[in-house]
């Protein structure tokens, strides 16, 4: 079973909006942070917003203002709202959890991405 499930990338023009979300599978339990990631050809996946079980958020400086990180505790789905986007957020996005699974314990967990394009 895939712990996380993302959906909704795409290819939006600059100054588009795009919405992500991903859902954890019921193999997570006692879900700490959320967190996206994105990754570009050629260099390492860095963060992009994180939230916390309590709602404290944390975001890339690149993004701050322009992205909203949510979350729903009782769905345990995080999402991502884009806003003003711009050629350089193209990337696959990276959800991530950090949860216990039985059988491995507390760890970060991933899903398998999805593609974000910016571009006219």
């Amino acid at each position: 079973q895939v712990p996380l499930v993302e959906s909704g990338g795409g290819l939006v023009q600059p100054g588009g909006s795009l919405r992500l979300s991903c859902a954890a599978s019921g193999s997570l339990f006692s879900i700490a942070s959320m967190g996206w990631y994105r990754r570009t050809p050629g260099k390492q996946r860095e963060l992009v917003a994180v939230i916390t079980s309590g709602g404290s958020t944390t975001y890339a400086s690149s993004v701050k203002g322009r992205f909203t990180i949510s979350r729903d505790n009782s769905k345990n789905t995080v999402h991502l709202q884009m806003s003003a986007l711009k050629p350089e957020d193209t990337a696959v996005y990276y959800c991530n959890a950090d949860a216990f699974m039985v059988g491995r314990g507390r760890d970060d967990f991933w899903g398998q991405g999805t593609q974000v394009s910016v571009s006219s």
